[in-house]
């Protein structure tokens, strides 16, 4: 028996649920606010993490299952420079490693104890004037393999999935609950094997047939900056190359996907490896995120002020001291345009939030911080018009289920917030919980006459 079959049984879901539009409007129902014209996409956010460890076989068979319109994914280079679907490239919190090391001998060799050290940031306000980088040895440029450090962040004495071989990564390690974790069910964890990205390509193109319906693959290059050191480190391209996206271009152009109106759509959070890809062949549709490190609750402004999310690193390397912001702006947009066919911005940016009246401590003293449960939808930026005018579709992240992810005003349901969004016009939402997202497009479309 499948998975979704054990979770749902036969009857997943009504077929006027799946579908989110098929054939002209009916009349008098009302337009869609989208870029196209069309109903808006729920993207299954690495497969439907919500129920299954994300980014496995299981993950994406479900979200198909249950409508998503897209199974999305997260790109790395194992060792021997295949392409394999995994969020984090440290490995402890999102498989089994740490078990499999315990009976494991050369799983448990391969945890990197060295330290990083420190190099000098480019300063901007809020921001630290330092960062952590793993190339400990500035004269060896393979001395990134030792160290942890990914885009700032230390994950010493953890597991680098650019330390092991497709192969291996199938053979010996399952994937595991991420977000939520402790509130997601665990029957899976460490069941399910690690996959790689032609796994996910096969995978859309069976359930695209059996569903009748395209169903999209939504790759990230992710960490490109760091994952090109460590595969250039393994062998994997010369110095100065960009074996990450260089693998990325050729599998798709094997399968066939190499064109603007193919089942795919590419994103990335550093805008270097966009525009590496488009000035090197690739002809899909591009996305370029936009991400933040928190909320200030008293403001309802994205937090910008560490150096992992405050920028794409790309840029920190180079010396550019912007913000992640900069991209939003007239110029920033125009700038992406050149590139890329949309943005895939935090939701933050679109739908602030804010908790009023503001208390500046708690009771014991300490410094008020706030949650999102406790903070209040505001009113909407101009973001989602202000792409539309220059033709750049509008994909947002992420949309998940459980109660701490949702402002005060959706009362727990999160059927609200995508209504929500989806009045906004937003092109495409990220879902950890693909039938919570369809269910609410399908109560959207009746509002709308269809």
């Amino acid at each position: 028996m499948g998975v979704a079959a054990m979770l749902f049984g036969a009857a997943v879901l009504p077929l006027s649920m799946a579908f989110a539009q098929s054939g002209p409007a009916p009349t008098g129902a009302k337009p869609f606010l989208t870029v196209d014209g069309k109903a808006p996409l729920v993207l299954g956010h690495r497969g439907l993490p919500g129920l299954v460890p994300e980014e496995t076989e299981a993950s994406y068979d479900l979200a198909a299952a249950l409508g998503t319109d897209a199974l999305e994914e997260d790109l790395h280079l194992t060792k021997d420079c295949v392409l394999v679907v995994r969020h984090n490239p440290w490995l402890s919190d999102n498989t089994n490693i740490a078990e499999v090391a315990k009976t494991n001998a050369a799983v448990a060799a391969r945890k990197r104890t060295v330290p990083g050290v420190r190099v000098k940031a480019p300063s901007a306000t809020g921001v630290p004037a330092d960062y952590l980088t793993d190339l400990s040895d500035q004269a060896d440029p393979k001395s990134v393999l030792k160290s942890l450090i990914v885009d700032g962040e230390d994950h010493t004495n953890d597991w680098s999935i650019s330390d092991f071989t497709m192969a291996e990564l199938k053979q010996w390690i399952g994937g595991t609950t991420y977000d939520a974790a402790n509130e997601r069910p665990k029957v899976f964890n460490g069941k399910l094997p690690i996959i790689s990205f032609q796994d996910v390509i096969d995978i859309a193109k069976v359930k695209s047939k059996e569903t009748g319906r395209s169903i999209l693959v939504y790759p990230e290059t992710k960490n490109p900056t760091w994952n090109n050191a460590q595969a250039i480190a393994n062998g994997c391209g010369a110095a100065g190359s960009r074996p990450l996206e260089d693998a990325l271009i050729k599998i798709i152009g094997d399968n066939g996907l190499n064109t603007k109106d193919a089942p795919i759509l590419v994103q990335s959070f550093e805008p270097g490896s966009l525009k590496y890809m488009r000035s090197h062949g690739l002809q899909t549709r591009q996305v370029q995120l936009v991400d933040g490190n928190g909320i200030d609750f008293k403001t309802g402004k994205v937090l910008l002020n560490n150096i992992t999310n405050s920028r794409p690193f790309d840029w920190t390397v180079a010396g550019d001291a912007r913000l992640y912001d900069a991209m939003l702006t007239p110029e920033g947009l125009a700038e992406i345009k050149t590139y890329a066919e949309g943005i895939g911005p935090w939701k933050a940016y679109i739908v602030p939030l804010k908790i009023a009246p503001w208390k500046d401590s708690n009771a014991d003293g300490t410094p008020y911080k706030g949650s999102t449960p406790e903070a209040s939808t505001q009113d909407a930026t101009s973001l989602v018009a202000d792409a539309h005018k220059l033709g750049l579709f509008v994909h947002v992240f992420t949309f998940r289920n459980e109660k701490k992810y949702l402002a005060a005003d959706y009362r727990g349901d999160p059927s609200l917030e995508y209504l929500k969004f989806y009045r906004l016009g937003v092109d495409g939402v990220f879902s950890d919980f693909t039938y919570t997202g369809v269910a609410a497009r399908a109560a959207y479309l009746r509002e709308l006459g269809w």
